[in-house]
């Protein structure tokens, strides 16, 4: 097997002089990178700092780390040797990297013999964040020349959908920067709760949260959870569930099974977990209790659809 360069368009998290990097390395308390738009609030989350640090330790030593640093200095120009590589080559780049102009990563595979360039949709700089299937996708086709045949893009499970009641009155009262933290700890505990009950998170829009669950009732829990969590700090949420046929998309999920859990949420009242009668039915015997609060019409789908609050 011919030997393989991957040049991964990215740079260490790190300052240009390494010193944090150093003090830092594999440590559950870095200081953390508010500047990273698409992922902000996971540098406060417990338990991706965990999981960071730990990541850490197994790449690499502290020693070898202070080895191998300098040599990836973002001053370093290797412009120069580009020509020389005889070796195939895979290069891939997110098309809206915050920190790298996508044009980096083009430069590379122009400059290189027979170079592949893959160019990847969304914003993240990590590799193991954002579309993290279409990274893998890439290299297990650079590597073995084959796909993986793919999944069924289709998937039953419950989507919770979360929402700040008052979000905009509040970060009125507050100011720019103190609902800004607010948001933070929001986020952190809303995202511990998700991983508590073994949901995946989806999306993130504003104040808002969307994930998957593979049980019905562990969703409903994971709501009730989140309503509980956020109130010592002063904030109220409503929620939403439904279970149904999920389209996967990449990271992301569509469907009518997703636009009808949107469409539960927004009916949902100051700390209201609302579901479904679909989630009703699937949770019996599980202890959860429900409240029937009557059918809606909900924009957008046909019919009226009878909504449970758990109590």
């Amino acid at each position: 097997m011919p030997n393989l360069t991957l040049f991964f368009a990215s740079v260490l998290d790190a300052d240009r002089k390494g010193t944090q990097l150093y003090e830092f390395w594999g440590r559950e308390d870095r200081p953390p990178r508010p500047n990273d738009p698409a992922r902000r609030g996971a540098f406060f989350d417990p338990s991706f700092l965990a999981w960071r640090a730990r990541f850490e330790r197994l790449s690499l030593s502290p020693g070898a780390l202070r080895t191998m640093y300098p040599v990836c200095d973002l001053d370093a120009d290797v412009r120069s040797v580009l020509g020389s590589i005889r070796v195939p080559t895979l290069v891939f780049h997110r098309r809206d990297n915050y920190w790298i102009p996508v044009a980096f990563g083009r430069y590379l595979a122009q400059h290189i013999a027979d170079a592949r360039f893959v160019e990847i949709e969304g914003v993240d700089h990590f590799y193991y964040q954002g579309d993290v299937d279409g990274i893998l996708s890439a290299v297990q086709e650079f590597v073995t020349g084959e796909h993986e045949a793919p999944d069924d893009d289709r998937v039953l499970a419950t989507v919770l959908f979360t929402d700040i009641v008052g979000s905009t009155e509040k970060a009125t009262s507050l100011g720019d920067q103190a609902w800004r933290d607010l948001l933070v700890r929001h986020h952190a505990l809303v995202r511990r709760q998700i991983a508590h009950f073994r949901g995946r998170e989806i999306a993130t829009a504003g104040d808002g949260f969307v994930a998957l669950f593979d049980g019905p009732a562990r969703g409903v829990r994971c709501g009730l959870a989140i309503r509980d969590a956020v109130r010592p700090l002063g904030l109220e949420v409503r929620a939403g569930l439904h279970t149904g046929e999920c389209v996967r998309m990449g990271d992301d999920v569509g469907g009518i099974a997703v636009h009808i859990g949107a469409r539960i949420s927004a009916e949902a009242g100051p700390s209201e977990v609302l579901t479904s009668s679909t989630v009703k039915d699937l949770v019996v015997g599980s202890g959860l209790s429900f409240r029937d609060r009557g059918s809606r019409v909900l924009k957008g789908v046909e019919g009226a659809w009878r909504l449970f609050e758990a109590t």
